[in-house]
């Protein structure tokens, strides 16, 4: 039986978030903040996520609100809906031909970059790698008694997807390894386990797969930033933050932040 005090503590912070999300879009959006420069969401990080928290309710295509609507009802995906903006100015920017994502969940991000290639003709491929399992760590606890593959296959063919490429194995895998290094890829999108030992795996064999010139996103890593959250959002996890705060900059260069999701270009 649900523990009444965790109910109703649930239920008032959900209340406290949606009165911020509520005072957020109530206010006109700052003309000083134009969700094309990415170089000002580093010097002023949160600002900038509000902006585009704003600009995902008043400005963006009505096909990319509806993806996240789905995937925000029955808790199919996590995230926030800032970062379907950041997707789709990353993909109008960058134009990726190949992308690929480590730890997929239920398909919204992998889904969503696949749907805004769709929409812009850009025909880039799109790759998964995640175990498909209720398998956590220390930060992450997921569904039990779901096929996570076939969710997300469901999920494609929900939106007219052409169907992705999925490996079902850990990143740090034999297969996976194997898999990732055999290829050149123009964006990767690293949000798989959380703990530092495995995001740095991931992040060394991601990086020395990426094209020269191309993108890394990397998730839920905003605390070791000057990024100040929200209600409604978070700062991301230590993991992912203290690598975020280790990265080379003589190899990779932070173009972009929004909210806990930072985006390195590797020079």
């Amino acid at each position: 039986m649900p523990n009444p005090l965790k109910l109703c503590k649930r239920a008032y912070i959900e209340w406290k978030s949606a009165r911020s999300q509520a005072s957020v879009l109530s206010k006109e959006s700052d003309p000083s903040v134009d969700p094309g420069d990415f170089a000002l969401s580093l010097k002023r990080p949160t600002d900038y996520y509000l902006r585009l928290h704003q600009a995902f309710h008043r400005e963006l295509p009505v096909e990319l609100g509806a993806h996240r609507d789905y995937f925000r009802q029955e808790k199919r995906g996590f995230g926030e809906d800032a970062f379907h903006v950041m997707w789709r100015l990353l993909f109008d920017r960058f134009r990726p031909r190949r992308f690929l994502e480590i730890g997929v969940y239920r398909g919204q991000v992998l889904s969503l970059v696949s749907l805004i290639s769709k929409l812009g003709n850009d025909g880039c491929e799109v790759t998964g790698v995640s175990p498909f399992s209720p398998a956590g760590d220390s930060v992450s606890e997921y569904l039990v008694n779901l096929d996570y593959m076939a969710d997300t296959l469901r999920n494609f063919e929900h939106f007219g997807l052409k169907q992705p490429t999925l490996l079902k194995a850990y990143s740090t895998d034999p297969e996976a390894v194997k898999m990732i290094s055999s290829s050149r890829w123009d964006m990767i999108y690293i949000d798989g386990n959380h703990d530092y030992d495995i995001v740095v795996r991931d992040w060394e064999l991601c990086s020395g797969a990426l094209e020269t010139g191309g993108i890394v996103v990397l998730d839920d890593s905003g605390l070791t930033s000057g990024y100040k959250p929200p209600l409604f959002a978070t700062g991301g996890h230590p993991g992912p933050s203290r690598l975020a705060s280790e990265i080379d900059s003589a190899k990779f260069e932070e173009i972009l932040q929004v909210g806990h999701n930072r985006v390195f270009r590797k020079l």
